[in-house]
Protein backbone atom coordinates (compact mmCIF):
# COMPACT_ATOMS: atom_id res chain seq x y z
CA UNK A 1 0.00 0.00 0.00
CA UNK A 2 1.44 3.94 -0.66
CA UNK A 3 2.81 5.30 2.19
CA UNK A 4 0.37 8.35 1.88
CA UNK A 5 -3.14 6.18 1.66
CA UNK A 6 -2.37 4.93 5.33
CA UNK A 7 -4.36 6.85 7.77
CA UNK A 8 -2.83 5.66 10.95
CA UNK A 9 0.50 6.28 9.28
CA UNK A 10 -0.40 9.70 8.40
CA UNK A 11 -2.38 10.66 11.86
CA UNK A 12 1.28 9.07 13.49
CA UNK A 13 3.17 11.57 11.58
CA UNK A 14 1.13 14.36 12.08
CA UNK A 15 0.89 14.07 16.02
CA UNK A 16 4.70 13.38 16.15
CA UNK A 17 5.77 16.18 14.03
CA UNK A 18 3.67 18.58 15.28
CA UNK A 19 3.90 17.78 19.33
CA UNK A 20 8.16 18.10 18.57
CA UNK A 21 7.36 21.38 16.98
CA UNK A 22 5.34 22.38 20.29
CA UNK A 23 8.12 20.99 22.05
CA UNK A 24 10.93 23.02 20.79
CA UNK A 25 8.58 26.33 20.76
CA UNK A 26 8.29 25.49 24.67
CA UNK A 27 11.98 24.64 25.04
CA UNK A 28 12.77 27.87 23.21
CA UNK A 29 10.73 30.27 24.64
CA UNK A 30 11.74 28.76 27.90
CA UNK A 31 15.52 29.67 27.00
CA UNK A 32 14.43 33.74 27.18
CA UNK A 33 11.65 33.55 29.75
CA UNK A 34 10.14 31.51 32.79
CA UNK A 35 9.03 28.71 32.19
CA UNK A 36 4.93 28.85 33.32
CA UNK A 37 2.02 26.31 32.85
CA UNK A 38 1.03 29.26 30.26
CA UNK A 39 3.96 29.05 28.59
CA UNK A 40 2.54 25.14 27.73
CA UNK A 41 -1.10 26.18 27.22
CA UNK A 42 0.04 28.72 24.19
CA UNK A 43 2.22 26.24 23.11
CA UNK A 44 -0.23 23.30 22.96
CA UNK A 45 -3.01 26.18 21.15
CA UNK A 46 0.05 26.80 18.89
CA UNK A 47 0.60 22.94 17.86
CA UNK A 48 -3.10 22.11 18.23
CA UNK A 49 -4.03 24.69 15.62
CA UNK A 50 -1.53 23.96 12.91
CA UNK A 51 -2.28 20.40 12.95
CA UNK A 52 -5.68 21.45 12.32
CA UNK A 53 -4.47 23.61 9.33
CA UNK A 54 -1.99 21.28 7.51
CA UNK A 55 -4.82 18.42 8.04
CA UNK A 56 -7.26 20.82 6.05
CA UNK A 57 -4.68 21.80 3.59
CA UNK A 58 -4.45 17.88 2.93
CA UNK A 59 -7.94 17.66 2.32
CA UNK A 60 -8.25 19.99 0.03
CA UNK A 61 -5.23 19.02 -1.77
CA UNK A 62 -6.85 15.42 -2.06
CA UNK A 63 -9.80 16.93 -3.59
CA UNK A 64 -8.59 19.66 -6.06
CA UNK A 65 -5.66 16.88 -6.77
CA UNK A 66 -2.79 19.07 -6.43
CA UNK A 67 -0.65 15.84 -5.96
CA UNK A 68 -0.67 15.10 -9.88
CA UNK A 69 0.56 18.20 -10.50
CA UNK A 70 4.05 19.27 -11.95
CA UNK A 71 5.71 21.30 -9.80
CA UNK A 72 5.83 23.80 -11.97
CA UNK A 73 1.77 24.01 -11.38
CA UNK A 74 1.83 23.27 -7.83
CA UNK A 75 4.44 26.06 -6.52
CA UNK A 76 2.09 28.88 -7.05
CA UNK A 77 -1.10 27.43 -5.62
CA UNK A 78 0.72 26.60 -2.11
CA UNK A 79 2.20 29.91 -2.15
CA UNK A 80 -1.25 31.52 -1.97
CA UNK A 81 -2.65 28.68 0.30
CA UNK A 82 0.65 28.81 2.66
CA UNK A 83 0.03 32.62 2.98
CA UNK A 84 -3.81 32.14 3.79
CA UNK A 85 -3.60 29.58 6.25
CA UNK A 86 -0.85 31.56 8.52
CA UNK A 87 -2.95 34.32 8.29
CA UNK A 88 -6.06 32.40 9.51
CA UNK A 89 -3.80 30.24 11.99
CA UNK A 90 -2.33 33.86 13.96
CA UNK A 91 -6.01 34.93 13.87
CA UNK A 92 -7.54 31.26 15.30
CA UNK A 93 -4.08 30.95 17.85
CA UNK A 94 -4.56 34.51 18.94
CA UNK A 95 -8.38 33.87 19.50
CA UNK A 96 -8.20 31.12 21.24
CA UNK A 97 -5.50 32.75 24.08
CA UNK A 98 -7.42 35.26 24.35
CA UNK A 99 -10.21 32.98 25.61
CA UNK A 100 -7.80 30.85 27.53
CA UNK A 101 -6.67 34.02 29.32
CA UNK A 102 -8.70 36.34 30.69
CA UNK A 103 -5.80 38.88 30.24
CA UNK A 104 -2.98 38.73 27.22
CA UNK A 105 -0.17 39.14 29.38
CA UNK A 106 2.29 40.44 26.18
CA UNK A 107 5.16 43.34 27.28
CA UNK A 108 5.09 45.47 24.47
CA UNK A 109 5.17 49.56 24.31
CA UNK A 110 2.32 49.95 21.81
CA UNK A 111 0.04 48.26 19.26
CA UNK A 112 2.87 48.69 16.51
CA UNK A 113 5.08 46.37 18.14
CA UNK A 114 2.21 43.88 18.63
CA UNK A 115 1.48 44.08 15.29
CA UNK A 116 5.09 43.43 14.38
CA UNK A 117 5.18 40.63 16.67
CA UNK A 118 2.49 38.59 15.07
CA UNK A 119 3.22 39.27 11.42
CA UNK A 120 7.17 37.85 12.60
CA UNK A 121 5.26 34.97 14.18
CA UNK A 122 3.61 34.87 10.86
CA UNK A 123 6.19 34.39 8.68
CA UNK A 124 7.29 31.77 10.97
CA UNK A 125 4.08 29.93 10.40
CA UNK A 126 4.45 30.39 6.85
CA UNK A 127 8.31 29.21 6.41
CA UNK A 128 6.58 25.50 8.63
CA UNK A 129 4.09 25.26 6.35
CA UNK A 130 6.75 25.22 3.42
CA UNK A 131 8.48 22.34 5.38
CA UNK A 132 5.32 20.30 5.97
CA UNK A 133 4.27 20.64 2.26
CA UNK A 134 7.63 19.74 1.12
CA UNK A 135 7.41 16.47 3.28
CA UNK A 136 4.24 15.70 2.38
CA UNK A 137 4.67 15.90 -1.30
CA UNK A 138 7.75 14.42 -1.52
CA UNK A 139 6.16 11.48 -0.30
CA UNK A 140 3.52 11.47 -2.45
CA UNK A 141 6.05 12.22 -5.55
CA UNK A 142 8.02 8.84 -3.67
CA UNK A 143 5.07 6.91 -4.39
CA UNK A 144 4.12 7.67 -7.90
CA UNK A 145 7.80 6.74 -8.45
CA UNK A 146 7.66 3.48 -6.60
CA UNK A 147 3.82 3.11 -8.28
CA UNK A 148 5.44 3.57 -11.70
CA UNK A 149 8.49 1.19 -11.05
CA UNK A 150 5.92 -1.64 -10.15
CA UNK A 151 3.90 -0.89 -12.94
CA UNK A 152 6.56 -1.28 -15.18
CA UNK A 153 7.83 -4.18 -13.43
CA UNK A 154 4.09 -5.37 -13.69
CA UNK A 155 3.84 -4.79 -17.49
CA UNK A 156 7.39 -6.58 -18.09
CA UNK A 157 5.99 -9.68 -16.67
CA UNK A 158 2.56 -9.52 -18.28
CA UNK A 159 4.71 -9.36 -21.75
CA UNK A 160 6.81 -11.83 -20.92
CA UNK A 161 4.31 -14.29 -19.65
CA UNK A 162 2.06 -13.41 -22.57
CA UNK A 163 4.77 -13.79 -24.77
CA UNK A 164 5.77 -17.56 -23.29
CA UNK A 165 1.77 -18.67 -23.35
CA UNK A 166 2.03 -17.21 -27.21
CA UNK A 167 5.07 -18.93 -28.54
CA UNK A 168 3.60 -22.19 -26.62
CA UNK A 169 0.85 -22.00 -28.72
CA UNK A 170 2.46 -21.13 -31.53
CA UNK A 171 5.65 -23.73 -31.48
CA UNK A 172 3.74 -26.75 -29.58
CA UNK A 173 4.48 -29.98 -31.41
CA UNK A 174 0.84 -29.82 -32.63
CA UNK A 175 1.07 -26.90 -34.69
CA UNK A 176 4.88 -27.17 -35.58
CA UNK A 177 3.55 -31.16 -37.03
CA UNK A 178 0.47 -29.64 -38.87
CA UNK A 179 1.99 -27.02 -40.53
CA UNK A 180 5.20 -28.73 -41.63
CA UNK A 181 3.08 -31.59 -42.78
CA UNK A 182 1.18 -29.76 -44.93
CA UNK A 183 4.38 -28.26 -46.78
CA UNK A 184 5.72 -31.05 -47.08
CA UNK A 185 2.62 -32.46 -48.86
CA UNK A 186 3.26 -28.92 -51.21
CA UNK A 187 6.40 -29.85 -51.65
CA UNK A 188 5.90 -32.06 -54.58
CA UNK A 189 2.56 -31.04 -55.41
CA UNK A 190 2.66 -26.70 -55.53
CA UNK A 191 6.16 -26.19 -54.76
CA UNK A 192 6.06 -22.60 -55.04
CA UNK A 193 3.39 -22.51 -52.79
CA UNK A 194 5.15 -24.75 -50.53
CA UNK A 195 7.84 -21.85 -50.09
CA UNK A 196 5.40 -18.94 -49.74
CA UNK A 197 4.24 -21.35 -46.73
CA UNK A 198 7.48 -22.16 -45.60
CA UNK A 199 8.04 -18.28 -45.79
CA UNK A 200 4.31 -17.42 -44.01
CA UNK A 201 5.95 -20.12 -41.21
CA UNK A 202 9.09 -18.37 -40.82
CA UNK A 203 7.98 -14.54 -40.31
CA UNK A 204 5.55 -15.51 -37.77
CA UNK A 205 8.33 -17.49 -35.52
CA UNK A 206 10.33 -14.44 -36.34
CA UNK A 207 8.19 -12.32 -34.96
CA UNK A 208 7.12 -14.29 -31.84
CA UNK A 209 10.95 -14.41 -30.78
CA UNK A 210 12.11 -11.44 -32.34
CA UNK A 211 10.19 -8.53 -30.74
CA UNK A 212 12.80 -7.61 -28.04
CA UNK A 213 9.73 -7.48 -25.33
CA UNK A 214 8.56 -3.82 -27.26
CA UNK A 215 5.89 -2.60 -25.14
CA UNK A 216 3.47 -1.18 -28.42
CA UNK A 217 3.86 -1.97 -32.38
CA UNK A 218 2.28 -0.83 -35.06
CA UNK A 219 -1.27 -2.42 -36.43
CA UNK A 220 0.22 -2.89 -39.43
CA UNK A 221 3.00 -4.53 -38.33
CA UNK A 222 0.55 -6.52 -36.30
CA UNK A 223 -1.66 -7.44 -39.12
CA UNK A 224 1.24 -8.68 -41.33
CA UNK A 225 1.32 -11.33 -38.76
CA UNK A 226 -2.16 -12.02 -38.55
CA UNK A 227 -1.83 -12.73 -42.35
CA UNK A 228 0.77 -14.91 -41.68
CA UNK A 229 -1.22 -17.10 -39.28
CA UNK A 230 -4.33 -16.92 -40.96
CA UNK A 231 -2.38 -18.64 -44.14
CA UNK A 232 -0.87 -21.40 -41.92
CA UNK A 233 -4.07 -22.31 -40.87
CA UNK A 234 -5.90 -21.99 -43.97
CA UNK A 235 -3.74 -24.49 -45.35
CA UNK A 236 -4.81 -26.70 -42.47
CA UNK A 237 -8.35 -25.97 -42.65
CA UNK A 238 -8.75 -25.79 -46.20
CA UNK A 239 -12.27 -24.50 -47.47
CA UNK A 240 -13.13 -24.40 -43.79
CA UNK A 241 -11.70 -21.11 -42.81
CA UNK A 242 -13.15 -18.47 -44.79
CA UNK A 243 -11.36 -15.22 -43.60
CA UNK A 244 -11.14 -11.20 -44.34
CA UNK A 245 -9.46 -8.37 -42.87
CA UNK A 246 -11.29 -4.79 -43.26
CA UNK A 247 -8.51 -2.45 -41.97
CA UNK A 248 -8.77 1.86 -42.54
CA UNK A 249 -5.46 2.39 -43.39
CA UNK A 250 -6.01 5.69 -41.08
CA UNK A 251 -5.58 3.08 -38.29
CA UNK A 252 -2.41 1.49 -39.50
CA UNK A 253 0.06 3.51 -37.27
CA UNK A 254 -1.79 3.11 -34.38
CA UNK A 255 0.07 1.56 -31.66
CA UNK A 256 -1.39 -1.54 -29.40
CA UNK A 257 0.77 -4.40 -27.38
CA UNK A 258 2.41 -7.04 -29.67
CA UNK A 259 0.42 -10.03 -30.06
CA UNK A 260 -2.84 -8.53 -29.09
CA UNK A 261 -4.56 -9.40 -32.53
CA UNK A 262 -2.81 -12.03 -32.95
CA UNK A 263 -4.26 -13.81 -29.71
CA UNK A 264 -7.81 -12.96 -30.05
CA UNK A 265 -7.70 -14.77 -34.20
CA UNK A 266 -5.86 -17.33 -32.68
CA UNK A 267 -8.64 -17.93 -29.90
CA UNK A 268 -11.30 -17.41 -32.18
CA UNK A 269 -10.23 -19.99 -34.78
CA UNK A 270 -8.96 -22.10 -31.54
CA UNK A 271 -12.10 -22.01 -29.56
CA UNK A 272 -14.78 -20.90 -32.83
CA UNK A 273 -14.40 -22.12 -35.37
CA UNK A 274 -11.80 -25.13 -35.57
CA UNK A 275 -14.61 -27.23 -33.96
CA UNK A 276 -16.78 -26.61 -36.25
CA UNK A 277 -17.04 -29.66 -39.43
CA UNK A 278 -18.57 -26.81 -41.30
CA UNK A 279 -16.08 -24.24 -40.27
CA UNK A 280 -17.20 -20.77 -40.83
CA UNK A 281 -16.13 -17.49 -41.24
CA UNK A 282 -13.62 -14.95 -39.66
CA UNK A 283 -13.78 -11.64 -39.97
CA UNK A 284 -11.29 -8.69 -38.77
CA UNK A 285 -11.96 -5.02 -38.63
CA UNK A 286 -9.81 -2.20 -37.63
CA UNK A 287 -11.04 1.60 -37.53
CA UNK A 288 -10.61 4.75 -35.77
CA UNK A 289 -12.80 6.35 -33.42
CA UNK A 290 -14.23 9.95 -33.98
CA UNK A 291 -11.77 10.70 -30.97
CA UNK A 292 -8.96 9.42 -32.63
CA UNK A 293 -8.70 6.13 -30.32
CA UNK A 294 -8.22 2.46 -32.26
CA UNK A 295 -11.14 -0.10 -32.47
CA UNK A 296 -10.38 -3.47 -33.21
CA UNK A 297 -13.06 -6.39 -33.52
CA UNK A 298 -12.81 -9.99 -34.61
CA UNK A 299 -15.43 -11.56 -35.35
CA UNK A 300 -16.08 -15.77 -35.92
CA UNK A 301 -18.82 -17.86 -36.64
CA UNK A 302 -19.57 -19.90 -33.27
CA UNK A 303 -21.39 -19.64 -30.69
CA UNK A 304 -20.41 -17.97 -27.20
CA UNK A 305 -19.93 -20.20 -24.28
CA UNK A 306 -18.40 -18.49 -21.33
CA UNK A 307 -15.40 -20.46 -20.05
CA UNK A 308 -15.28 -22.14 -16.44
CA UNK A 309 -12.43 -19.37 -15.76
CA UNK A 310 -13.29 -15.61 -16.05
CA UNK A 311 -10.66 -15.39 -19.29
CA UNK A 312 -8.10 -17.63 -20.59
CA UNK A 313 -4.35 -16.75 -19.60
CA UNK A 314 -3.82 -15.47 -23.12
CA UNK A 315 -6.77 -12.96 -22.58
CA UNK A 316 -6.06 -12.27 -19.32
CA UNK A 317 -2.56 -10.88 -20.08
CA UNK A 318 -4.39 -8.77 -22.64
CA UNK A 319 -6.24 -7.39 -20.30
CA UNK A 320 -3.46 -6.75 -18.13
CA UNK A 321 -1.03 -4.93 -20.69
CA UNK A 322 -3.85 -2.71 -21.84
CA UNK A 323 -4.78 -2.02 -17.99
CA UNK A 324 -0.66 -1.27 -17.21
CA UNK A 325 -0.54 0.69 -20.81
CA UNK A 326 -3.81 2.55 -21.33
CA UNK A 327 -5.24 2.71 -18.07
CA UNK A 328 -9.04 2.21 -17.53
CA UNK A 329 -9.72 3.70 -21.08
CA UNK A 330 -9.04 0.93 -22.55
CA UNK A 331 -11.47 -1.92 -23.14
CA UNK A 332 -11.50 -5.51 -24.09
CA UNK A 333 -15.50 -7.00 -24.44
CA UNK A 334 -16.10 -10.41 -25.75
CA UNK A 335 -19.39 -12.42 -26.02
CA UNK A 336 -22.17 -12.37 -28.17
CA UNK A 337 -22.47 -10.26 -31.15
CA UNK A 338 -25.23 -7.84 -30.89
CA UNK A 339 -26.17 -7.12 -34.47
CA UNK A 340 -24.91 -10.83 -36.02
CA UNK A 341 -26.75 -14.28 -35.33
CA UNK A 342 -24.29 -17.25 -34.67
CA UNK A 343 -21.73 -15.10 -33.85
CA UNK A 344 -18.72 -14.22 -31.48
CA UNK A 345 -17.61 -11.15 -30.80
CA UNK A 346 -14.24 -10.32 -29.87
CA UNK A 347 -13.47 -5.94 -29.47
CA UNK A 348 -10.83 -3.69 -27.93
CA UNK A 349 -10.73 -0.38 -27.96
CA UNK A 350 -7.70 2.59 -27.11
CA UNK A 351 -7.59 5.53 -25.99
CA UNK A 352 -6.34 8.31 -28.79
CA UNK A 353 -2.81 9.10 -29.07
CA UNK A 354 -2.06 4.98 -29.08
Amino acid sequence: MRLTARPRLYWTLQLIGWGLYGAFGLALVSLFGNFSAGLVLIEAIVAGVLLLASHGLRQYVRRAGWAGLSPGALLPRLLLAHAGLAAVSIAVIRGLIVLSFSVLQLKTDGQGSLLAQYAGYGLNIFFVFWVWSLLYFGLHYFDRYQTAEIDRWKLAAAAREAELQTLQAQLNPHFLFNGLNNIRALVMEDPARARVMMTHLAELLRYSMQRNGAELVPLATELDIVENYLQLEALQLEDRLRYCLRVDPAARASRLPPMTLQLLVENAIKHGLAPRPAGGTLAVAASLCPAGGLRLSVRNTGTFAPPAQPTGLGLRNVRERLALLFGPAAHLRIGPDPDQPDTVLAEISLPGGS
